[in-house]
C-alpha cells in the first residue's frame, strides 16, 4: 500500500532528489527538442510527486485497471511532467520516448495524448478541456458505484485528480464544468491548482486578479490554501484533508514559481513556452546542485524510490480482484452487467425494442422519433446515460422514469417520488443547465472514464459552444453521442440566431466524427443504432424540430441503407438520366420531385446519403454502384451550406443549399423562400438536364 508518513517527516533529502528527477527530465527533453514549456513542470514538480507517490491508486503495469484513480493534466502545455511521472513510475515509456519529445512517430507528443502513450488518461492542451473530462470522470465514478456497490462491496471506488493551471481557470469551459461539479458536490474530485501566476505572454496581473478560491468556494468546492508550492508537509495535509471532504469537490491552490531554480527565468513568462536555453539550463542545475551531464541523468535510488508504484500497484490491484471475486459470489448477475459495461460491451437483445414507424405522409420529426428510440433503448442499456444544457422539452432526449443524476444530499421532500425512480447519482438523466461547452468536455470525460455511453444534446445552431469538446473527442476516438436537433432554417420564427446554416459543414469537417442526418422516423432509429454501436469515435445525431413524411418503406428501400451512409432509396425506371441526393427534411422533397420529373420523361435516382462519413468508407465498387461516375447530371439538395457536396454532385452537378444566414418567419414560409419545394428542384432539374445540350 502506499507508504505512510507523518507530515514532519517532510522534505527528506530523497525527497528532494526525486523532485529534482522530475524537474530536470523536463527541462533536458525540452532543451533538446528545442520546443516546449519547462516552467510549469519545473514548479508543479513538488505537488505532482507528492500526489503520484503518496496518493494516487494505479498500477503502472496495467494501466487500464479499471478502479484505479483519474489523473489528468488539464495544463497540457507541461506534458513534460506527466511524461517524467509515467516513465519513473514503471509505465510504459521508456527513457529513449522521453529523449524523442516532440518528434515525429514519438510516444511522447507535446500535448498529451490518449491512447498514445499509456497511463493518459485524455488528451489536454486546449485549456479547460481537461478540467472538464475530470468532472466527467468523477461523475462517471459516482455513477458506477451507486449502481454496483453494495455494503462491504465498495468495488467502484477511487478518486479524480487534476492539475490546472492558471489558463485552465479563465477558460470558460472550465466554469461551467466548475459549477456543475460544485452543485452536485462530487466529493472524490479533487484539483489542485498550479498558482504560478504566469500565462504565456505576460503576469496574470495584466488580465486575471479575481479570488480563485473565493470564485470556487462560491461554486460550493473545499477550497484549501498551500502558500509554499514546495511545502511538501502542507501539501500532503491539504491532500489528505481534500479526500477526507466527501460532501464537496476539493480546490487546492498551491502557490508555485514558473521555471523554479532557473537564475534568470524564474517567474517570468519566458520559461512558460520555450526552452531556457543550453546556458540557463547548466547555471539552472548547478543553482539546484543537479551535474550539469549528462542530460537525462536519473539518479538510481530516484528512480528505485519511484518504481515502488509497481510492487503497490500489483498488491493494490490484487487486493482489488479480491474484492471483485467476493463480489461475484453474492451478485453474479449485477458483475456480469459490471464487467460487461467496463468492458463497452452491448447486452445481448439491447435493441430488441427498437419502434417501426409506419408510412405517414403528416409524419413525425426526427427528434420526436429519435426521442422514442431512445427511451425503448435506455431500458435495455443500463450505461446509457445523458441529457441536455436545458432543452430535454425540446430536444427529446428526457430517459423517462429512470431518474435525475444529482446529489442524494439535494432531493427535496416535496419531489419524493416525482422525478422518476431514482434520486441521487444512480440517476441518469443528466441536467447540464445552459452549459452547452462544459456539457460536451464532460461527456468526453465520462467515456474517457469507461462503464458508460454518455450523450450531450443541444440545438444544431449551438453545437459551436462545444464544437472544441467535440473535436477532442473526435481526436481521442471517444464513444460519444451528440443530439443536434432544430436542425435547419425550417425551425422558423426564431430566426437566423438559432436557424443553423453553416454548422453541418463544420461538423462534417472534423475527422473521426460521424455525422448522420436522417430523412425519416425509421433512418431516424437506424441512425441510434449506428451511434451506439460505433464504439471508437463520436457520433452526432442532426434532427429536425418539423414533422417530415414517414416514407413507406415498400416502395423506397430499407431504412437499414444508413448503415453505409448512403443508399438507392428511389430507383429510375431503366437507366437514370438524373441523380437527386438528399439528406434529412430534404428527402420527402427529393422523393416527391422524382415523380413530377418521371412524368415529364426525365428517369431519375433518389440517394439519401444521411452520413457523408459512412459513405466515403464503403468500398469503391459499392460507392459507384449508388453515384455512377457515367451519370454526371446530379443535383444536392440539403438546407445548409453547399460546402463540401461538389465532391458529390462533380463539376456538372448543381446544388440546391442555403449560403445567407435564415429568417425570421413560419418554417414552411423560410423554406419557401430559400427555395426548398418541389416545384423548385424541378426546375432546377430540368434547368441542369438541358445544360450541355446542344
Amino acid at each position: 500500500m502506499k507508504e505512510e508518513r507523518a507530515a514532519t517527516q517532510f522534505p527528506s533529502a530523497l525527497d528532494e532528489l526525486c523532485i529534482n528527477t522530475i524537474r530536470f527530465l523536463a527541462v533536458d527533453a525540452v532543451q533538446k527538442a528545442n520546443s516546449g514549456h519547462p516552467g510549469m513542470p519545473m514548479g508543479a514538480a513538488p505537488m505532482a510527486y507528492v500526489l503520484w507517490t503518496h496518493f494516487l491508486r494505479h498500477n503502472p503495469a496495467n494501466p487500464a485497471w479499471f478502479d484505479r484513480d483519474r489523473f489528468v493534466l488539464s495544463a497540457g502545455h507541461g506534458s513534460m511532467l506527466l511524461y517524467a511521472l509515467l516513465h519513473l513510475t514503471g509505465y510504459d515509456l521508456p527513457l529513449s520516448e522521453i529523449e524523442r519529445f516532440r518528434q515525429w512517430g514519438s510516444r511522447t507528443p507535446g500535448h498529451p495524448e490518449r491512447g498514445v502513450a499509456p497511463g493518459v488518461e485524455a488528451t489536454t492542451g486546449p485549456l479547460g478541456q481537461g478540467f472538464g473530462n475530470a468532472v466527467g470522470m468523477a461523475m462517471a465514478e459516482a455513477w458506477l458505484a451507486a449502481r454496483y456497490n453494495h455494503p462491504g462491496f465498495p468495488v467502484i471506488n477511487h478518486f479524480t485528480y487534476c492539475i490546472a493551471g492558471d489558463g485552465d481557470l479563465m477558460e470558460g469551459v472550465a466554469a461551467e464544468a466548475a459549477s456543475l461539479a460544485g452543485h452536485l458536490r462530487l466529493g472524490k474530485l479533487i484539483c489542485l491548482y498550479d498558482d504560478n501566476r504566469i500565462s504565456l505572454a505576460a503576469a496574470t496581473d495584466l488580465a486575471f486578479t479575481e479570488d480563485r478560491a473565493g470564485r470556487f468556494a462560491a461554486y460550493g468546492w473545499h477550497v484549501q490554501r498551500v502558500d509554499d508550492g514546495n511545502d511538501l508537509a502542507a501539501i500532503h495535509a491539504a491532500l489528505d484533508a481534500a479526500r477526507s471532504e466527501t460532501d464537496r469537490p476539493s480546490f487546492i491552490a498551491v502557490r508555485t514559481h514558473i521555471g523554479y531554480g532557473s537564475p534568470h527565468k524564474q517567474d517570468t513568462f519566458e520559461a512558460h513556452g520555450a526552452p531556457l536555453g543550453v546556458e540557463e539550463v547548466r547555471l539552472t542545475k548547478e543553482r539546484l546542485g543537479w551535474p550539469t551531464e549528462p542530460p537525462f541523468y536519473l539518479p538510481e535510488e530516484a528512480v528505485n524510490h519511484f518504481r515502488h508504484a509497481l510492487d503497490t500497484g500489483r498488491e493494490t490491484e490484487a487486493a482489488w480482484d479480491g474484492l471483485l471475486t467476493a463480489y461475484t459470489r453474492e451478485f453474479p448477475e449485477q458483475v456480469a452487467e459490471l464487467r460487461r459495461v467496463m468492458a463497452g460491451e452491448l447486452p445481448t437483445g439491447w435493441d430488441a425494442e427498437i419502434p417501426r414507424f409506419a408510412p405517414d405522409p403528416k409524419g413525425m420529426a426526427t427528434r420526436v422519433a429519435a426521442g422514442k428510440v431512445l427511451n425503448a433503448i435506455a431500458p435495455r442499456l443500463p450505461q446509457l446515460v445523458g441529457g441536455s444544457a436545458d432543452l430535454d422539452p425540446s430536444t427529446y432526449t428526457a430517459l423517462k422514469g429512470l431518474g435525475d443524476f444529482q446529489s442524494p444530499a439535494l432531493q427535496p421532500a416535496d419531489r419524493q417520488g416525482a422525478v422518476g425512480d431514482a434520486w441521487g447519482y444512480g440517476g441518469r438523466n443528466l441536467h447540464f443547465g445552459v452549459r452547452e461547452h462544459g456539457m460536451a468536455a464532460i461527456v468526453n470525460g465520462m467515456a474517457a472514464h469507461g462503464g458508460t455511453i454518455p450523450f450531450g444534446a443541444t440545438f444544431l445552431t449551438f453545437s459551436d459552444y462545444l464544437r472544441p469538446a467535440l473535436r477532442l473527442a473526435a481526436l481521442m476516438g471517444l464513444h460519444v453521442i451528440h443530439v443536434f436537433t432544430h436542425d435547419s432554417i425550417a425551425l422558423g420564427e426564431d430566426g437566423p440566431t438559432h436557424q443553423p446554416v453553416e454548422q453541418l459543414a463544420a461538423l462534417r469537417a472534423i475527422p473521426n466524427l460521424v455525422v448522420i442526418r436522417p430523412g425519416d422516423a425509421n433512418e431516424a432509429a437506424v441512425a441510434w443504432r449506428v451511434a451506439l454501436e460505433m464504439r471508437s469515435r463520436p457520433v452526432a445525431l442532426v434532427l429536425s424540430r418539423q414533422n417530415l413524411p414517414i416514407l413507406d418503406r415498400e416502395s423506397f428501400a430499407p431504412a437499414d441503407g444508413v448503415r453505409r451512409g448512403g443508399y438507392i432509396l428511389a430507383d429510375a425506371d431503366g437507366e437514370p438520366q438524373l441523380i437527386l441526393i438528399a439528406t434529412g427534411s430534404e428527402l420527402s422533397l427529393a422523393t416527391a420531385a422524382r415523380e413530377r420529373l418521371a412524368a415529364k420523361g426525365i428517369r431519375a435516382r433518389v440517394i439519401s446519403l444521411p452520413s457523408w462519413e459512412l459513405f466515403d468508407e464503403q468500398p469503391r465498387e459499392y460507392r459507384d454502384a449508388v453515384l455512377p461516375p457515367q451519370v454526371r447530371k446530379r443535383l444536392a439538395i440539403e438546407a445548409g451550406s453547399p460546402q463540401g457536396w461538389h465532391r458529390y454532385v462533380g463539376a456538372e452537378g448543381e446544388i440546391i443549399g442555403v449560403e445567407h444566414f435564415g429568417a425570421s418567419a413560419p418554417g414552411d414560409v423560410v423554406l419557401r423562400e430559400y427555395g426548398f419545394t418541389v416545384e423548385n428542384i424541378c426546375e432546377r432539374a430540368l434547368e441542369l438536364m438541358e445544360n450541355g445540350k446542344e
